[in-house]
């Protein structure tokens, strides 16, 4: 039960949105916390920093635009903020705030020296021109210039952006500092001190944590059935991955449609053909499927790679996969990850599976201010031993607690956050 004292005064108590998903994680996880840790504990359920910001931009046809944005700082006890921003229409500081926060236990759970932050605009990019956009990152970067930097909060890129954002959220930055200071965002292009690997790490992680849950569990990758739902980033680069190393991926799922094939799908082929016709649907290596039958179909492993809340108490009993591993952010609800438990079904959650795409960017801003640059054979070297070590950590806890994995990973990640809060104590 969430206390009433813990909810901030600018939110709705009675619609918390995924804020309440993030509070009911921390309310599991706090019986297992050190004794000596427990006076902290509130430190959890508190971002540290909320900036909401107006952003009007001049749009093409003359009329000025007003955009809401954020950036939310969640917990900077164990080094600099990091995050993504994202622009998406439905884009709410409740998420955001969840999302920050999910970021401070996912950098502690692999060990990486930041807190958790995030940031957002309400916007539906599809709606701006290229000037547009840029106008509205420019902008945005202005009024949240106050609070980042390469030693205070780290941009990176997440739903909706990418490396041409990052690069005009760079150029913006300096040129307010009078300096090029490359490492105040990762996710960059290679040419402005972005790194290699950096594009395939979130769905490469997705795949190391897989992998060590085979292990764990006794199924081979080679011949495994793979589902993956989104075929952004993440969940293209996991596919594509999976189906080098042998896996089928029999089921991919997006926005445009839902193709399914049990004998596999080349995860190049559909996003060839999706570039051509804009989706996936009518995919001639594939039978096009009604959305909702996704969650139904025969898989050994489930990657939801989409967005928050997709696999919910409606559709969590319907699932067949012996392991989901969670591409996105927050894509089980709390309410579906005790069936999915109940039930038997491994979940290597969020905060541990798509940590890949945070460890590569640390791996960026350690190159950009050392201004020396890695191999991408070291970079994957690296993230691999970084995300097993991980694994490992979380699953030895979850055996010895008899916890699933997401409380495990809690467990790991707030005790790190914690001793780092105790020690530090409070100034003044």
């Amino acid at each position: 039960m969430i206390d009433s004292n813990t909810i901030p005064s600018y939110l709705h108590a009675d619609h918390l949105g995924p804020w309440e998903t993030y509070l009911t994680q921390v309310e599991r996880v706090a019986p297992y916390i050190e004794t000596r840790l427990l006076p902290w504990v509130e430190t959890l359920r508190r971002p540290k920093r909320i900036l909401v910001v107006d952003i009007p931009i001049k749009l093409e046809n003359g009329t000025i635009a007003h955009f809401e944005g954020y950036r939310v700082q969640h917990n900077l006890s164990r080094g600099p903020g990091k995050g993504g921003i994202r622009f998406h229409p439905e884009v709410t500081l409740s998420e955001v705030m969840a999302l920050s926060a999910w970021m401070t236990i996912k950098n502690a759970v692999v060990n990486v020296p930041y807190g958790g932050a995030k940031g957002g605009i309400r916007v539906d990019p599809k709606q701006l021109s290229r000037d547009e956009l840029e106008r509205l990152t420019r902008r945005y970067t202005s009024e949240i210039n106050v609070i980042i930097g390469p030693d205070k909060d780290i941009p990176a890129p997440d739903v909706n952006t990418n490396e041409q954002v990052m690069a005009w959220l760079m150029d913006t930055y300096s040129m307010n500092q009078g300096r090029t200071v490359t490492g105040v965002v990762t996710g960059k292009p290679i040419s402005l001190g972005g790194s290699l690997g950096r594009h395939d790490a979130t769905g490469r992680g997705v795949f190391v944590t897989a992998c060590e849950a085979a292990k764990k569990l006794g199924l081979a990758i080679d011949g495994a059935r793979v589902a993956v739902q989104g075929f952004g980033n993440v969940g293209e680069a996991a596919a594509r991955i999976f189906h080098d190393h042998g896996a089928k991926v029999v089921a991919v799922q997006d926005e445009t449609g839902t193709v399914h094939n049990a004998n596999g799908i080349d995860p190049r082929q559909l996003l060839a053909y999706r570039r051509e016709a804009g989706t996936l649907a009518g995919y001639p290596g594939a039978e096009t499927i009604a959305a909702g039958d996704f969650w139904g179909l025969d898989c050994d492993f489930l990657v939801p790679a989409a967005l928050e809340g997709q696999i919910n108490e409606r559709n969590a009993g319907q699932i067949k996969a012996r392991v989901v591993v969670e591409g996105a952010n927050g894509p089980t609800t709390p309410g579906a990850d005790s069936i999915l438990h109940e039930r038997g079904i491994v979940v290597v959650p969020d905060v541990l599976a798509n940590a890949g795409g945070v460890t590569v960017s640390y791996f960026e801003w350690v190159q950009d201010m050392s201004a020396y640059f890695w191999t991408e054979a070291e970079i994957a070297q690296r993230l691999e031993r970084i995300m097993s070590e991980a694994f490992s950590s979380v699953w030895d806890v979850a055996q010895q607690k008899s916890l699933s994995l997401r409380t495990a990973a809690f467990v790991v990640a707030c005790q790190r956050v914690l001793e780092a809060r105790a020690l530090r104590g409070l100034y003044p």
